[in-house]
């Protein structure tokens, strides 16, 4: 258990088992829609959790039986954001675009701590997963999925190009900008297994119930490595995913060379050796 307090209001926050953290997007009469307030919140949740000692691995999830998340809440954007408001301030346009930019910034950070988080996190996603359950899940290092999920980037529907990381993130998962475009420029809904035959997913489990069973034992097995090495592992990989291999072996060099100085290495020879299970420092 964290000794860090979590008490978000559109989120739940637990500990179901040693160095897991369980995030749960809780607006479940909404369809866990997002409005803006969720996206500061979550971003604050990713960042205090990204440093607490406590937490190795992190669960995604989302509450009630029918939706991961539905995406923005369209009424919520079309009131605010997205509204054209004939009292704003302005209606230079150049004073408007900087307003939209700035926001746009914003919102991909929150999405962007999910990545830049340090521990790992596992999007564990069932039902409705559209929009930005996509830019989220991108950002995640390990997507797991129920059968009955149904995903979709569904901006061009409401008149926008994915701007909040999914078309920058989706093609690198994947691998194929070719199934990247169809499914960017025409909205369509594809299945879990079509998502786990391109890559996005790497898990198909038959129920939600089954999915968070098999999220919680994978997230156990990966806090029960040492922490020097996940952290480290995610960091070098994130870092190498958008350069060359060569610089990649040199980032991975400097990392290490300090890295390696952990007392972490010779537990893992030892408990291999003793045949018993590791214990690692907090981190």
């Amino acid at each position: 258990m964290s000794s860090t307090t979590y008490n978000p209001k559109y989120f739940t926050v637990t500990f179901p088992q040693q160095y897991v953290a369980h995030v749960e997007i809780n607006r479940a009469d909404k369809m866990n829609a997002f409005i803006e307030e969720m996206w500061i919140e979550m971003r604050t949740i990713f960042d205090t959790l990204s440093t607490d000692p406590m937490v190795r691995t992190i669960i995604l999830t989302g509450a009630g039986p029918k939706a991961f998340t539905t995406g923005l809440d369209v009424k919520a954007a079309s009131q605010g954001l997205l509204s054209d408001n004939p009292n704003s301030p302005s209606t230079d346009p150049a004073r408007k675009a900087t307003h939209l930019r700035r926001h746009i910034t914003s919102f991909q950070d929150c999405i962007t701590s999910i990545s830049r988080c340090e521990k790992p996190v596992i999007a564990a996603m069932h039902g409705f997963s559209l929009g930005l359950a996509v830019d989220i899940a991108t950002a995640a290092d390990i997507r797991l999925c129920a059968a009955d999920t149904k995903f979709a980037v569904k901006e061009v529907d409401i008149g926008l190009a994915a701007d909040i990381g999914t078309l920058s993130r989706l093609p690198k998962v994947v691998g194929s900008f070719g199934w990247v475009k169809e499914v960017a420029l025409s909205a369509r809904v594809f299945g879990a297994e079509e998502a786990l035959r391109v890559g996005f997913v790497s898990g198909v489990f038959g129920s939600k119930d089954e999915l968070l069973r098999g999220a919680l034992e994978l997230g156990g097995l990966i806090a029960g490595k040492s922490p020097v090495a996940v952290q480290g592992s995610k960091e070098i990989l994130n870092w190498s995913r958008d350069r060359s291999v060569e610089d990649g072996l040199r980032y991975t060099s400097v990392w290490n060379s300090a890295a390696l100085q952990t007392t972490d290495v010779s537990a893992a020879l030892l408990s291999g050796i003793q045949k018993r299970m590791p214990r690692f420092e907090k981190l």
